[in-house]
């Protein structure tokens, strides 16, 4: 892992950390995650298995320090671990795919749908909810991945841009392709 790499998911993890600490909380102390957005961005930009491990590890850690929902460290470290591999799993498995937009977009949905059931899901046996999984899912799992997946539609081709301008994932695109 180069240093530009690190500063670049450095300042995505920033922006995402920004993103959720304004987002307000508006269901039952629950909130859109939009730190996810940008794991997934990291995820797209640098795929490698170091890079989802630390992304996952970090953004975990920032967005349960920065939450509004009561006893959410522990399942927001839980979900964006689980998350980030399987995000990465199914972005592998879209070799042909993975660089259009619908394909990132697609993802992103996927993405946000996983997490949200993953951190309701760890966050009942952990903590419990603060009202039914179903009305959490339907108020604030499902607007996150709409909201998710329309800032990636229009942040991936800006972020893939300068990424190709400044060549900074010029080695990942070759080790990829080998």
């Amino acid at each position: 892992m180069n240093t530009r790499n690190l500063v670049v998911l450095s300042l995505l993890v920033g922006i995402g950390a920004v993103l959720h600490a304004v987002m307000p909380g508006f269901f039952l102390g629950m909130k859109p995650d939009m730190m996810l957005m940008m794991m997934f961005l990291g995820i797209i930009l640098f795929p490698e298995k170091k890079n989802v491990l630390l992304l996952g590890a970090v953004t975990g850690l920032i967005s349960g320090l920065t939450t509004t929902f009561p006893g959410g460290l522990l399942p927001n470290i839980i979900d964006k671990l689980a998350t980030s591999f399987i995000f990465f799993g199914l972005f592998l498995a879209l070799k042909k795919y993975r660089s259009s937009i619908i394909s990132v977009a697609v993802l992103t949905a996927v993405g946000t749908i996983i997490s949200g059931i993953v951190f309701l899901g760890s966050a009942y046996f952990i903590v419990g909810l603060p009202g039914p999984f179903i009305a959490l899912f339907g108020t604030v799992v499902l607007p996150a991945s709409a909201v998710n997946t329309i800032a990636m539609v229009i942040l991936y081709p800006v972020a893939n841009g300068i990424m190709k301008r400044t060549k900074i994932t010029q080695q990942q695109t070759k080790t990829i392709i080998n």
